[in-house]
């Protein structure tokens, strides 16, 4: 790891890591045995740019905070991208500088946009 910011666990054990300066997210086993890892610099679907946080929901759907990007970024358990969403801004869905991922048992995501003072919640998609 270098500058590792933020660990997801899924219901099935796995561990999930967001290697920050590596901008990548590596996958362990519950014994901490790795299994894969995914993503590079860039700002592309599946490019990162300091991932700060990561959280897994219950259908295994995998959320990355892709800080340096002021996006969020959703994954396949096995690093296959889904979508994104988020930008640069000051208005809905856009955010400075997101930081924190949680998602909630009915499907929806809270992000905490750090320089924007605020939460936002998104409903379930894709």
């Amino acid at each position: 790891f270098y500058h590792p910011q933020g660990v997801g666990v899924a219901f099935d054990g796995s561990v999930y890591v967001a290697d920050s300066y590596n901008n990548r997210i590596q996958k362990f086993t519950s014994a901490g045995v790795f299994v894969s890892k995914w993503g590079s610099l860039g700002g592309g679907n599946g490019e990162f740019s300091e991932p700060h946080c990561i959280t897994v929901a219950s259908d295994s759907s995998v959320y990355v905070v892709d800080t340096g990007n002021d996006r969020i970024q959703k994954f396949t358990s096995e690093g296959l991208f889904v979508s994104q969403w988020g930008s640069y801004g000051t208005g809905d869905g856009e955010f400075d500088s997101p930081r924190y991922v949680a998602a909630a048992p009915d499907g929806s995501v809270y992000v905490a946009d750090r320089k924007n003072g605020r939460i936002q919640k998104f409903s379930p998609g894709p």
